[in-house]
Protein backbone atom coordinates (compact mmCIF):
# COMPACT_ATOMS: atom_id res chain seq x y z
CA UNK A 1 0.00 0.00 0.00
CA UNK A 2 1.24 3.46 -0.79
CA UNK A 3 1.06 6.36 1.57
CA UNK A 4 0.79 10.07 1.22
CA UNK A 5 3.21 12.18 3.17
CA UNK A 6 4.14 15.81 3.05
CA UNK A 7 7.47 16.44 4.68
CA UNK A 8 8.22 19.81 6.26
CA UNK A 9 11.56 19.70 8.04
CA UNK A 10 13.62 22.34 9.79
CA UNK A 11 13.67 26.06 9.27
CA UNK A 12 15.48 28.10 6.67
CA UNK A 13 18.62 28.27 8.79
CA UNK A 14 18.62 24.74 10.14
CA UNK A 15 21.83 22.76 10.17
CA UNK A 16 22.17 19.57 8.14
CA UNK A 17 22.32 16.61 10.49
CA UNK A 18 23.63 13.13 9.78
CA UNK A 19 22.57 9.92 11.46
CA UNK A 20 25.31 8.01 13.27
CA UNK A 21 26.64 5.04 11.32
CA UNK A 22 27.17 2.03 13.59
CA UNK A 23 30.34 0.13 12.70
CA UNK A 24 30.18 -2.56 15.38
CA UNK A 25 31.64 -3.31 18.83
CA UNK A 26 30.76 0.14 20.14
CA UNK A 27 32.15 2.17 17.25
CA UNK A 28 30.15 4.86 15.46
CA UNK A 29 30.93 7.11 12.49
CA UNK A 30 29.32 10.50 12.01
CA UNK A 31 28.71 9.61 8.34
CA UNK A 32 29.75 7.11 5.68
CA UNK A 33 29.61 9.47 2.67
CA UNK A 34 31.02 12.93 2.13
CA UNK A 35 29.74 14.72 -0.95
CA UNK A 36 31.84 17.72 -2.00
CA UNK A 37 29.12 18.68 -4.46
CA UNK A 38 30.11 20.84 -7.43
CA UNK A 39 33.71 22.04 -7.20
CA UNK A 40 36.08 23.88 -9.52
CA UNK A 41 39.32 22.28 -10.71
CA UNK A 42 41.10 25.60 -10.33
CA UNK A 43 40.39 25.56 -6.58
CA UNK A 44 42.77 22.63 -6.14
CA UNK A 45 42.60 19.85 -3.53
CA UNK A 46 39.54 19.53 -1.28
CA UNK A 47 39.45 17.95 2.17
CA UNK A 48 36.96 16.44 4.59
CA UNK A 49 36.97 14.33 7.75
CA UNK A 50 35.03 11.40 9.22
CA UNK A 51 34.72 11.24 13.02
CA UNK A 52 34.87 7.89 14.82
CA UNK A 53 33.36 7.70 18.32
CA UNK A 54 34.02 4.85 20.72
CA UNK A 55 30.83 4.17 22.70
CA UNK A 56 32.10 0.80 23.88
CA UNK A 57 33.87 -0.23 27.09
CA UNK A 58 37.37 -0.92 25.76
CA UNK A 59 39.90 0.90 23.54
CA UNK A 60 39.56 0.56 19.77
CA UNK A 61 42.12 1.00 17.01
CA UNK A 62 41.85 2.08 13.38
CA UNK A 63 44.28 -0.45 11.93
CA UNK A 64 44.37 0.79 8.35
CA UNK A 65 42.54 2.86 5.74
CA UNK A 66 43.01 1.88 2.09
CA UNK A 67 42.03 4.27 -0.70
CA UNK A 68 40.75 3.05 -4.06
CA UNK A 69 42.80 5.71 -5.87
CA UNK A 70 46.17 7.42 -5.52
CA UNK A 71 44.36 10.74 -5.99
CA UNK A 72 42.94 10.42 -2.47
CA UNK A 73 45.30 10.96 0.46
CA UNK A 74 44.22 9.59 3.83
CA UNK A 75 45.40 10.17 7.40
CA UNK A 76 43.85 8.75 10.56
CA UNK A 77 44.17 8.60 14.32
CA UNK A 78 46.92 6.12 15.08
CA UNK A 79 46.67 5.88 18.85
CA UNK A 80 43.93 3.78 20.48
CA UNK A 81 40.56 5.50 20.83
CA UNK A 82 39.55 5.16 24.46
CA UNK A 83 35.93 4.55 25.60
CA UNK A 84 34.03 7.80 25.18
CA UNK A 85 36.80 9.21 22.99
CA UNK A 86 36.90 10.15 19.33
CA UNK A 87 39.22 9.55 16.40
CA UNK A 88 39.39 11.03 12.94
CA UNK A 89 39.88 9.90 9.36
CA UNK A 90 41.02 12.86 7.26
CA UNK A 91 40.73 12.73 3.46
CA UNK A 92 42.13 14.99 0.76
CA UNK A 93 41.09 14.58 -2.87
CA UNK A 94 43.68 15.97 -5.32
CA UNK A 95 41.01 17.34 -7.70
CA UNK A 96 43.36 17.12 -10.67
CA UNK A 97 41.84 14.30 -12.70
CA UNK A 98 39.77 16.44 -15.04
CA UNK A 99 36.21 17.78 -15.19
CA UNK A 100 34.01 14.82 -14.35
CA UNK A 101 32.13 13.18 -11.45
CA UNK A 102 34.33 11.32 -8.95
CA UNK A 103 33.39 8.64 -6.44
CA UNK A 104 36.25 7.27 -4.34
CA UNK A 105 36.11 4.40 -1.86
CA UNK A 106 37.95 4.13 1.43
CA UNK A 107 38.19 0.70 3.08
CA UNK A 108 38.62 1.03 6.85
CA UNK A 109 39.88 -1.76 9.13
CA UNK A 110 38.95 -1.52 12.82
CA UNK A 111 40.06 -3.67 15.74
CA UNK A 112 37.59 -6.38 16.79
CA UNK A 113 35.39 -5.74 13.72
CA UNK A 114 35.38 -8.69 11.33
CA UNK A 115 34.44 -6.88 8.14
CA UNK A 116 36.10 -3.71 6.81
CA UNK A 117 33.88 -0.64 6.69
CA UNK A 118 33.40 1.32 3.47
CA UNK A 119 33.47 5.11 3.29
CA UNK A 120 32.95 7.23 0.19
CA UNK A 121 34.00 10.69 -0.96
CA UNK A 122 32.37 12.00 -4.09
CA UNK A 123 31.52 15.11 -6.04
CA UNK A 124 31.70 16.68 -9.49
CA UNK A 125 34.69 18.66 -10.76
CA UNK A 126 34.03 21.44 -13.25
CA UNK A 127 36.36 23.33 -15.54
CA UNK A 128 34.28 26.50 -15.46
CA UNK A 129 31.59 27.86 -13.20
CA UNK A 130 28.03 26.91 -14.13
CA UNK A 131 24.67 28.39 -13.21
CA UNK A 132 22.17 26.52 -11.05
CA UNK A 133 20.09 25.93 -14.18
CA UNK A 134 23.07 24.29 -15.91
CA UNK A 135 23.97 22.17 -12.88
CA UNK A 136 20.40 21.06 -12.14
CA UNK A 137 18.97 20.58 -15.61
CA UNK A 138 15.77 18.69 -14.72
CA UNK A 139 13.02 20.89 -13.29
CA UNK A 140 9.99 20.05 -11.17
CA UNK A 141 8.65 23.58 -11.15
CA UNK A 142 11.08 25.57 -9.01
CA UNK A 143 12.99 22.44 -7.94
CA UNK A 144 16.05 21.46 -9.97
CA UNK A 145 17.56 17.96 -10.02
CA UNK A 146 20.45 16.31 -11.86
CA UNK A 147 18.67 12.97 -12.31
CA UNK A 148 15.32 11.39 -11.54
CA UNK A 149 16.35 7.71 -11.24
CA UNK A 150 18.83 7.30 -8.41
CA UNK A 151 20.91 4.41 -7.12
CA UNK A 152 20.47 3.57 -3.45
CA UNK A 153 22.82 0.55 -3.37
CA UNK A 154 22.84 -2.83 -1.67
CA UNK A 155 21.24 -3.77 1.63
CA UNK A 156 20.65 -6.90 3.67
CA UNK A 157 17.44 -8.09 5.26
CA UNK A 158 16.71 -6.36 8.61
CA UNK A 159 18.82 -3.44 7.40
CA UNK A 160 18.36 -0.01 5.88
CA UNK A 161 20.30 1.91 3.28
CA UNK A 162 20.49 5.69 3.12
CA UNK A 163 22.07 8.15 0.73
CA UNK A 164 21.42 11.65 -0.54
CA UNK A 165 21.51 13.85 -3.61
CA UNK A 166 21.53 17.61 -3.88
CA UNK A 167 18.57 19.56 -5.22
CA UNK A 168 18.31 23.26 -6.04
CA UNK A 169 15.77 26.04 -5.66
CA UNK A 170 15.82 27.72 -9.07
CA UNK A 171 13.45 30.50 -7.99
CA UNK A 172 13.91 33.73 -6.06
CA UNK A 173 11.54 32.70 -3.26
CA UNK A 174 11.82 30.04 -0.51
CA UNK A 175 10.77 26.62 -1.85
CA UNK A 176 8.92 24.04 0.21
CA UNK A 177 9.34 20.42 -0.90
CA UNK A 178 7.19 17.43 0.04
CA UNK A 179 6.32 14.03 -1.45
CA UNK A 180 3.21 11.98 -2.03
CA UNK A 181 2.52 8.45 -3.29
CA UNK A 182 5.71 7.26 -1.63
CA UNK A 183 6.47 3.56 -2.09
CA UNK A 184 6.40 1.29 0.94
CA UNK A 185 9.82 0.90 2.60
CA UNK A 186 10.97 4.27 1.26
CA UNK A 187 11.33 7.47 3.28
CA UNK A 188 12.55 10.88 2.10
CA UNK A 189 13.45 14.16 3.75
CA UNK A 190 14.83 17.45 2.50
CA UNK A 191 17.23 19.58 4.56
CA UNK A 192 16.88 22.54 4.88
CA UNK A 193 13.21 22.80 4.04
CA UNK A 194 12.05 25.33 2.87
CA UNK A 195 15.05 25.60 0.52
CA UNK A 196 16.53 29.12 0.39
CA UNK A 197 16.06 31.17 -2.81
CA UNK A 198 18.70 30.23 -5.39
CA UNK A 199 20.10 27.79 -2.85
CA UNK A 200 20.61 24.04 -2.55
CA UNK A 201 19.51 21.35 -0.13
CA UNK A 202 20.05 17.66 0.51
CA UNK A 203 17.38 15.17 -0.45
CA UNK A 204 18.07 12.18 1.79
CA UNK A 205 16.40 8.87 0.98
CA UNK A 206 16.26 5.66 2.99
CA UNK A 207 15.17 2.20 1.84
CA UNK A 208 14.27 -0.39 4.48
CA UNK A 209 14.65 -4.07 3.68
CA UNK A 210 11.54 -6.23 3.41
CA UNK A 211 11.25 -9.97 3.03
CA UNK A 212 8.61 -9.26 0.40
CA UNK A 213 11.27 -7.65 -1.77
CA UNK A 214 14.41 -9.42 -2.96
CA UNK A 215 17.03 -8.58 -5.55
CA UNK A 216 16.66 -5.35 -7.49
CA UNK A 217 13.57 -3.26 -6.81
CA UNK A 218 12.36 0.23 -7.69
CA UNK A 219 10.88 2.70 -5.21
CA UNK A 220 8.97 5.82 -6.27
CA UNK A 221 7.78 9.17 -4.98
CA UNK A 222 5.96 12.14 -6.52
CA UNK A 223 7.48 15.52 -5.60
CA UNK A 224 5.20 18.25 -4.29
CA UNK A 225 6.78 21.67 -4.81
CA UNK A 226 5.21 24.62 -3.01
CA UNK A 227 2.04 22.61 -2.51
CA UNK A 228 1.69 21.35 -6.10
CA UNK A 229 2.59 18.07 -7.78
CA UNK A 230 4.26 19.05 -11.05
CA UNK A 231 5.67 17.12 -14.00
CA UNK A 232 9.41 17.38 -14.64
CA UNK A 233 10.87 19.14 -17.67
CA UNK A 234 12.00 15.73 -19.02
CA UNK A 235 8.43 14.37 -18.81
CA UNK A 236 8.81 12.38 -15.58
CA UNK A 237 6.06 12.82 -13.02
CA UNK A 238 7.96 11.18 -10.15
CA UNK A 239 11.45 10.29 -9.01
CA UNK A 240 12.71 6.74 -8.62
CA UNK A 241 15.27 4.97 -6.45
CA UNK A 242 16.59 1.44 -6.87
CA UNK A 243 18.17 -0.87 -4.34
CA UNK A 244 19.32 -4.50 -4.25
CA UNK A 245 18.27 -6.61 -1.26
CA UNK A 246 19.93 -9.89 -0.24
CA UNK A 247 19.73 -12.27 2.69
CA UNK A 248 21.31 -11.41 6.05
CA UNK A 249 23.49 -14.21 7.45
CA UNK A 250 25.08 -12.19 10.26
CA UNK A 251 23.10 -14.09 12.92
CA UNK A 252 24.54 -17.46 11.88
CA UNK A 253 27.59 -19.04 13.46
CA UNK A 254 30.46 -20.18 11.25
CA UNK A 255 29.29 -23.75 11.78
CA UNK A 256 25.74 -22.88 10.69
CA UNK A 257 27.04 -21.09 7.62
CA UNK A 258 29.16 -24.12 6.72
CA UNK A 259 26.01 -26.27 6.81
CA UNK A 260 24.14 -23.97 4.45
CA UNK A 261 23.16 -24.69 0.86
CA UNK A 262 25.83 -24.43 -1.83
CA UNK A 263 24.80 -24.31 -5.53
CA UNK A 264 27.42 -25.49 -8.02
CA UNK A 265 26.53 -24.75 -11.66
CA UNK A 266 27.64 -26.93 -14.55
CA UNK A 267 28.36 -23.75 -16.50
CA UNK A 268 27.90 -20.09 -15.66
CA UNK A 269 27.50 -19.00 -19.30
CA UNK A 270 24.95 -20.07 -21.91
CA UNK A 271 26.05 -19.25 -25.47
CA UNK A 272 23.33 -19.04 -28.13
CA UNK A 273 25.69 -18.52 -31.07
CA UNK A 274 24.30 -16.40 -33.93
CA UNK A 275 20.61 -15.60 -34.20
CA UNK A 276 18.34 -13.16 -36.00
CA UNK A 277 17.15 -10.09 -34.13
CA UNK A 278 13.78 -10.72 -32.50
CA UNK A 279 14.32 -14.43 -31.87
CA UNK A 280 13.82 -15.67 -28.32
CA UNK A 281 16.73 -17.37 -26.59
CA UNK A 282 15.92 -20.28 -24.28
CA UNK A 283 18.94 -20.54 -21.98
CA UNK A 284 19.20 -23.60 -19.73
CA UNK A 285 21.25 -23.61 -16.53
CA UNK A 286 21.90 -26.79 -14.51
CA UNK A 287 23.26 -26.99 -10.97
CA UNK A 288 23.76 -29.30 -8.01
CA UNK A 289 23.24 -28.42 -4.38
CA UNK A 290 26.55 -29.40 -2.78
CA UNK A 291 25.55 -28.03 0.60
CA UNK A 292 23.95 -29.59 3.66
CA UNK A 293 20.60 -27.80 3.57
CA UNK A 294 17.89 -27.11 0.99
CA UNK A 295 18.72 -24.48 -1.63
CA UNK A 296 16.18 -21.96 -2.87
CA UNK A 297 16.13 -18.83 -5.02
CA UNK A 298 14.28 -15.79 -3.72
CA UNK A 299 14.43 -13.70 -6.88
CA UNK A 300 15.65 -13.74 -10.49
CA UNK A 301 16.75 -10.50 -12.18
CA UNK A 302 17.93 -10.06 -15.78
CA UNK A 303 19.38 -6.83 -17.18
CA UNK A 304 17.21 -6.93 -20.31
CA UNK A 305 13.94 -5.33 -21.39
CA UNK A 306 11.89 -8.48 -22.02
CA UNK A 307 12.51 -11.82 -20.37
CA UNK A 308 10.92 -14.54 -18.27
CA UNK A 309 12.06 -17.68 -16.49
CA UNK A 310 10.78 -21.10 -15.52
CA UNK A 311 10.17 -22.06 -11.92
CA UNK A 312 13.30 -22.82 -9.91
CA UNK A 313 12.49 -25.62 -7.45
CA UNK A 314 13.80 -25.90 -3.91
CA UNK A 315 16.68 -28.35 -4.17
CA UNK A 316 17.58 -30.80 -1.40
CA UNK A 317 21.24 -31.51 -0.53
CA UNK A 318 22.95 -33.59 -3.22
CA UNK A 319 20.15 -33.13 -5.75
CA UNK A 320 20.47 -31.70 -9.25
CA UNK A 321 18.07 -29.25 -10.92
CA UNK A 322 17.76 -26.94 -13.89
CA UNK A 323 15.80 -23.92 -15.01
CA UNK A 324 15.43 -21.83 -18.15
CA UNK A 325 15.60 -18.13 -18.88
CA UNK A 326 13.67 -16.94 -21.95
CA UNK A 327 15.32 -13.85 -23.42
CA UNK A 328 13.48 -11.77 -26.02
CA UNK A 329 16.13 -10.21 -28.27
CA UNK A 330 13.81 -7.79 -30.08
CA UNK A 331 14.92 -4.89 -27.85
CA UNK A 332 18.62 -5.76 -27.85
CA UNK A 333 21.13 -4.01 -30.17
CA UNK A 334 22.66 -5.96 -33.01
CA UNK A 335 26.13 -7.38 -32.62
CA UNK A 336 27.67 -9.00 -29.60
CA UNK A 337 25.13 -9.50 -26.81
CA UNK A 338 25.55 -10.25 -23.12
CA UNK A 339 22.72 -10.54 -20.60
CA UNK A 340 23.38 -11.01 -16.89
CA UNK A 341 21.07 -13.27 -14.89
CA UNK A 342 21.26 -12.52 -11.15
CA UNK A 343 19.90 -14.96 -8.59
CA UNK A 344 19.26 -13.87 -5.01
CA UNK A 345 19.51 -17.04 -2.89
CA UNK A 346 19.44 -18.50 0.62
CA UNK A 347 23.04 -19.75 0.35
CA UNK A 348 25.52 -18.25 2.85
CA UNK A 349 28.25 -19.28 0.42
CA UNK A 350 26.63 -17.75 -2.66
CA UNK A 351 23.90 -15.27 -1.65
CA UNK A 352 24.21 -13.70 -5.12
CA UNK A 353 24.83 -15.80 -8.23
CA UNK A 354 25.57 -14.18 -11.58
CA UNK A 355 25.00 -16.20 -14.75
CA UNK A 356 25.49 -15.04 -18.32
CA UNK A 357 23.72 -15.39 -21.66
CA UNK A 358 25.94 -14.48 -24.59
CA UNK A 359 25.92 -14.62 -28.38
CA UNK A 360 25.69 -12.59 -31.56
CA UNK A 361 22.53 -10.91 -32.90
CA UNK A 362 22.39 -10.38 -36.68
Amino acid sequence: MKRHIIIILLSLFSCIMYAQEKVGNGLELDKSIHDFGDIMIENGPVSCAFTVKNTGDKPAVIYNVVSSCGCTDVKWTREPIRPGGKGKISVTYSNDEGPYPFDKTLTVYFSDVKKPYILKVRGISHEKKKSLEELYGIRFGAMGMKETYIKCGNLEQKGVRSDFVNIANLSNKPMEVGFMDVSDNLSIKVTPNPVPPRGTAELEFTVSASREKWGRNDYWATPVVNGQAVKASNGDSRIGFWAFTKENFSGLTDEEKAKGSRPMFDASTYSFGKIKAGETVHATFEFTNKGSSTFCVYKVDVNACKWSHSDIPAVAPGEKAKFRVHLDTSKLPKGEALAIVTLTTNSPHRPIVNLFISGWIE
